[in-house]
């Protein structure tokens, strides 16, 4: 294993005195770090763009949204794909989040399982990865044989294969259709990837899951109109949705909420075309559940 070609297992020169920094200035040094990421994840946002089209078509025809990786980068996919669910009404099959070790590996270490090509291909059979649905494998060094090992699977199942990594022209680009690579640079502390390489990984993973939900219709405007009022923070930011789309006050926004059966877009499509939750609801199933065209389709007939 020769770690001296990553860039991500270099010494970064602007942090060697780092254990003789003032606190202000140790933290100075890692937030000038910090800023180099979002630049080092603009210059891919072709490949992003790429991954989201993707995503979504797969999505539109049935396929779910695997994330897969070790340590922090597995935590970090488990954390994207927990998220979209109340964020935006999803199922929670739809976006999966694998981490070698299994669920003990969130909150605690588990190393050594991230050596094994064969436990990433007997993960993505676990959670029965098939035939249209994509993969997108994560490790900042891009050589983790077990992600190599689920992308090689991945593409073997007829799964859309992805990597995400913060090393060019890795190990895991050889294997995966499409490659994500934002190169953030050595870190502060030399290897920890969990620093500026997981700041990337977790920037890229928001537009992934977010770009996807967006094309299909999760998002009105930048509104998560899918979102689901499961508690009272949620319910009140539901009412404050409703009246932000539609630009109605708060008493109407309510009624709506409720005489929609608490579904947000339906309330949205009601308060924007005058239409009742009967005609709203069936405006948005011939619509796709898209409230921009289910709310233009009730104008041209209204």
């Amino acid at each position: 294993m020769n770690l001296d070609r990553l860039v991500t297992e270099a010494v970064n020169e602007r942090s060697k005195h780092l254990d003789a920094l003032d606190t202000l200035e140790m933290v100075r040094v890692i937030n000038e770090e910090d800023k180099l990421v979002a630049l080092a994840v603009e210059k891919v946002l072709p490949e992003i763009a790429q991954a989201v089209d993707i995503i979504a078509a797969a999505m539109k025809t049935g396929g779910r949204l695997f994330y897969i990786g070790a340590g922090t980068s597995g935590r970090l996919g488990v954390l994207d794909a927990s998220e979209c669910p109340p964020t935006f009404g999803v199922s929670p099959d739809l976006v999966q989040g694998i981490i070698a070790g299994g669920y003990p590996a969130l909150v605690r270490s588990s190393e050594g399982t991230e050596d094994s090509a064969d436990e990433g291909r007997k993960d993505l059979h676990e959670y029965g990865v098939r035939a249209g649905d994509v993969v997108v494998a994560i490790a900042a060094s891009g050589r983790t044989p077990y992600c190599i090992g689920a992308l090689e699977e991945a593409k073997r199942l007829g799964a859309r294969a992805i990597a995400l990594t913060c090393n060019p022209d890795s190990e895991m680009s050889r294997v995966a259709e499409l490659t994500i690579a934002p190169v953030v640079g050595p870190e502060v502390i030399m290897g920890s990837t969990r620093m500026k390489s997981g700041t990337a990984q977790k920037m890229v993973l928001n537009m992934l899951s977010t770009g996807a939900m967006v094309k299909l219709g999760k998002v009105y405007g930048n509104l998560m109109v899918d979102v689901q009022p499961s508690n009272s923070k949620l319910v009140e930011r539901a009412k404050r949705i409703i009246a932000q789309a539609a630009g109605v006050d708060r008493a109407t926004a309510e009624k709506a909420f409720e005489a929609a059966g608490r579904q947000v877009k339906v309330a949205v499509v009601m308060c924007l075309t005058g239409a009742d939750a009967a005609a709203a609801r069936d405006a948005l199933e011939q619509c796709d559940g898209y409230v921009r065209r289910a709310a233009e389709l009730l104008t041209r007939e209204g």
